[in-house]
């Protein structure tokens, strides 16, 4: 599971999920990704759920980047304790995604099993996501 090994500050704010993603808005390292299309927290076990998902599809062929990181927390009060008293115990960790952001990439796999992979993985996530493929300048690979 994705969690951070230490953090500045137990408790955060919820922060604003308003607007684009500032970065991590194109295919970096694979072929094919999933970009979100609406904004939203997405748990560490949700993206462990992805990964599974996607894996288990490609028969641990291919190779998949995931590109968020859970590293910010929330937290709860126990059930049944009234409102007040301060902030709840921290709960879990979740990646804040906004609009734009690529989530996952694959590679190394034929373009049909990316995108069954990639679309059995959209499903186990909480946004409306599209599969991107990677772009390529000028009709061939850049390489330089």
């Amino acid at each position: 599971m994705l969690v951070p090994k230490r953090v500045k500050y137990r408790r955060e704010f919820r922060g604003n999920m308003r607007g684009r993603a500032k970065g991590g808005t194109e295919v970096a390292f694979g072929e094919y990704g999933i970009q979100a299309v609406e904004a939203s927290w997405i748990t560490n076990r949700q993206i462990e759920a992805a990964r599974i998902a996607m894996t288990r599809y490609m028969k641990r062929g291919g190779k998949v980047w995931i590109k968020i990181f859970p590293h910010k927390s929330y937290t709860s009060k126990p059930i049944g304790v009234r409102m007040g008293k301060g902030k709840g115990a921290p709960e879990g960790w979740v990646s804040p995604v906004k609009r734009g952001k690529i989530m996952f990439e694959i590679a190394g796999v034929p373009e049909d099993v990316a995108r069954e992979a990639l679309r059995l993985a959209a499903h186990k996530l909480p946004v409306k996501t599209k599969i991107v493929k990677r772009e390529e300048i000028g009709g061939e690979a850049n390489e330089s």
